[in-house]
């Protein structure tokens, strides 16, 4: 039975990412440092919605 999550090992090895990776000149110990570097980056809180909604509205930016 599957989890519903595919491990980056598993992505690597599919034979259509390899094809775009090849493509984009992406190798894959290059993809796998970026997201390395990415996941030990400290995580950013996002603020309530109050916030977001009386900031967006007073800098115009809401849609």
């Amino acid at each position: 039975m599957t989890t519903g999550f595919t491990t980056l090992d598993e992505l690597l090895n599919d034979p259509m990412v390899q094809l775009v990776m090849k493509r984009d000149g992406v190798r894959p110990e290059q993809l796998r440092s970026m997201l390395e570097r990415v996941e030990a980056r400290p995580k950013e809180a996002v603020p309530p919605a109050h916030v977001i909604d009386s900031r967006c509205r007073a800098e115009q930016l809401c849609l």
